[in-house]
């Protein structure tokens, strides 16, 4: 019978399915159910050593002979200090030894209890990767965990090898052996260019293939890897993948499903590449309908498990992956991009009233080719991806911790660099927090700002669920009657201030010439939030019903 504890059948189960076969076991009572568990698994050969320093350096050993990874596993306590020797030597020879600590429970650390210290991060900048498991509660403490124990052993043999440490605090009852078997963990591999022909292989046995384009920089032209009618292509306005077959408003699509239209049209293959996206829908449809295989490029073999299914994380650039794709025979064209296109071919975007989307769906149908657009975090970014942008404009966005802070610094820098119109979609929060952005002397005739400015944080009367009393206003959707006219005009700007539907057209002609002008410009336009939410609701509820 193995323990009970679920982090560590997991551990257990993930060590001998990462290729481990030789564990070296230390006494001690906390550490006794993962003693048990090793002991009773037939793939592993265990070693007893009483002495911690003297089983570091038998791990050591054993895994110079063997070149392939060797735990080693103690109690709680000075214990782990004393395996501290062979994890430098480990280090500095680069061999892959995989340190497993027992410990305590955190609440108890600390505490004057006994055999207790900080064990996370004990061994510092000597091991490659350090993990403390959680104490499995939730089915998000499970995935976490299996997500922890994965990327920790993978990283023992990562381009140069070296030790790794996992840490497992433990509760009391330690001593109940009730399972009967280990379980069949997610295992996450690592891949390469000699596997190509495996991947080719295996997505080849499904047919609803994905792939989806995060965040990329307008000089990486995601689109240009294409690969043939095998896949459906999602992309935000941030990816810059402009296509004709990539689909942008998959966001508004997913609002329209039904949970059963969802399943039916989830996808068993994922291919992930480049970096973040913003639509939460598309985390909840695939978190809540996990594919088959998730495989993630990333040149540094980097393993974000942003829909709790990764499978594998291909060590290649998109170009790379999808030229040796191609060279393999690609994959099996299938009609599943098609059922995707039905539905997204036909959505609308808005055809708004006066409102901060109306203003947002003018400046993306009426900007010049081959300008720059700089989008703002909440709102902003959101309510762009509604609209279709020309292929020819650049996206920028802080989409890295996706922030207020820095947005208009962000493209003030930027269009200082550039030869190019650059236009700044803005909210008034973002904008009035990173005002002195406009301070510096650096700001050029190339930047055109729309500021929105509805007297508060749009994005806190959208987000469903949050319900504010009158007097929360002031603290969470940060209220104001502030104008940006004194300050725009002061520091060297064209100002311009709309407050209705005609004044808006009206400055949009300005805002949008392609023609050059002597000075920045300013646009500032007033709504309420009251008016901005009923209009976008207006038009999810019309999409619904139409």
């Amino acid at each position: 019978m193995y323990s009970d504890i679920k982090s560590i059948l997991q551990l257990v189960s993930l060590t001998t399915a990462h290729g481990i076969e030789e564990v070296v076991l230390c006494p001690g009572s906390r550490n006794a159910p993962i003693v048990e568990t090793f002991s009773r698994c037939a793939a592993v050969k265990c070693h007893a050593v009483t002495d911690e320093r003297s089983a570091g350096f038998f791990a050591l050993g054993a895994a110079l002979r063997t070149g392939r990874p060797t735990a080693v596993c103690c109690t709680s306590g000075s214990a782990l200090l004393n395996l501290y020797p062979a994890v430098a030597e480990a280090y500095y020879q680069q061999v892959p030894l995989v340190v497993i600590s027992a410990d305590r429970p955190q609440a108890w650390i600390g505490q004057m209890d006994g055999q207790t210290l900080p064990q996370p991060d004990v061994f510092s900048s000597l091991v490659k990767r350090s993990v403390s498991l959680p104490e499995i509660r939730t089915a998000e403490d499970e995935w976490y965990s299996n997500r922890l124990i994965n990327e920790a052993l993978l990283e023992a043999t990562h381009r140069t090898c070296g030790p790794v440490h996992i840490n497992v605090p433990i509760s009391e009852p330690l001593f109940r052996f009730t399972s009967t078997e280990l379980p069949q963990e997610r295992i996450i591999r690592r891949y390469t260019s000699k596997d190509i022909g495996e991947l080719v292989a295996l997505m080849n046995r499904y047919t609803r293939r994905m792939v989806i384009c995060g965040q990329a920089t307008p000089s990486d032209r995601q689109y240009s890897y294409m690969s043939g009618e095998g896949f459906v292509w999602f992309s935000e306005h941030i990816g810059n993948t402009s296509h004709p077959e990539v689909i942008h408003n998959f966001d508004t699509a997913l609002y329209l499903l039904s949970e059963e239209e969802k399943r039916a049209l989830a996808p068993e293959v994922i291919i992930t590449q480049s970096g973040h996206i913003v639509s939460k829908r598309l985390k909840k449809f695939l978190r809540d309908n996990p594919p088959h295989v998730h495989l993630h490029l990333s040149p540094d073999g980097s393993t974000p498990d942003l829909f709790c299914a990764l499978s594998g994380a291909v060590e290649l650039s998109a170009e790379e992956f999808w030229t040796l794709t191609a060279a393999h025979g690609g994959v099996t064209p299938t009609d599943y991009a098609a059922s995707w296109h039905s539905l997204t071919d036909t959505i609308p975007s808005p055809q708004a009233s006066y409102s901060e989307l109306a203003a947002v769906g003018e400046l993306m149908q009426r900007i010049p080719e081959n300008s720059v657009l700089h989008l703002a975090n909440s709102s902003v970014v959101r309510f762009a991806q509604l609209y279709p942008l020309k292929p020819s404009v650049a996206v920028q966005c802080n989409r890295g911790t996706s922030g207020i802070e820095g947005s208009l610094s962000t493209a003030v820098g930027y269009a200082s660099a550039s030869p190019q119109l650059n236009f700044v979609a803005i909210g008034d929060l973002s904008f009035f927090y990173d005002m002195n952005a406009l301070w510096c002397g650096a700001v050029t005739p190339n930047l055109r700002i729309l500021l929105l400015n509805n007297g508060g944080g749009e994005i806190f009367h959208i987000l469903p669920g949050l319900r504010l009393q009158q007097a929360a206003h002031e603290y969470i959707a940060a209220d104001h009657t502030t104008s940006a006219k004194g300050w725009a005009e002061e520091r060297g700007f064209r100002y311009m201030s709309v407050t209705d539907e005609g004044q808006l057209h009206a400055a949009m002609d300005q805002f949008t010439s392609p023609a050059p002008c002597d000075c920045p410009l300013l646009m500032e336009v007033f709504t309420t939030k009251e008016q901005d939410s009923a209009i976008l609701k207006a038009y999810y509820h019309q999409l619904k019903h139409q």
